[in-house]
């Protein structure tokens, strides 16, 4: 790969130490793109965009395969109708297609809720912005480059941690 991510780009901007991690196939599932990486499942963080209200998005981080508990989203933003953001509405919101989604060197800026579960781990990955490639980072780093970030306690544990 010859380009920087946008993630790694925003990432530098701000001096967060992290690596770039190119999969050499394309990844097919969660437990794949864990194995790949040399991590286990809780150690990816998915970064899942919700419509609060039309036109009012929010990201939440969650580790591993961990659900968000919608009742607990809900209480947490005070409305009663959210919803996942469409395929549309993530690449119109965040500039990345559904798969790809960052954190970092989003389009336009939108609020982060860290799930306390991403912060269990030491080391994590998190989307690039671009199709099977990662970024590596410590947990710690994240939370610092997403000072404004929320940590809150979203997810139904359904795995040992």
């Amino acid at each position: 790969m010859n380009e920087k991510p946008p993630a790694s780009i925003a990432l530098e901007k701000l001096n967060i130490p992290h690596q770039v991690f190119q999969h050499t196939t394309p990844v097919t599932s969660f437990e794949q793109a864990a194995a790949d990486r040399n991590q286990g499942p809780g150690q990816i963080v998915r970064s899942i965009l919700f419509q609060i209200r039309p036109g009012e998005y929010l990201m939440v981080l969650v580790a591993g395969p961990n659900q968000i508990d919608w009742k607990k989203l809900r209480q947490l933003v005070k409305r009663s109708r959210i919803r996942m953001a469409t395929e549309e509405e993530v690449f119109e919101v965040t500039g990345y297609r559904v798969g790809t989604v960052s954190p970092f060197g989003l389009k336009n800026q939108v609020k982060v809720l860290i799930d306390a579960s991403v912060l269990k781990e030491e080391e994590i990955s998190i989307g690039s912005g671009v199709r099977n490639v990662a970024i590596i980072m410590k947990s710690t780093d994240l939370r610092r480059a997403l000072g404004d970030g929320e940590i809150v306690s979203l997810t139904e544990q359904s795995y040992p941690s």
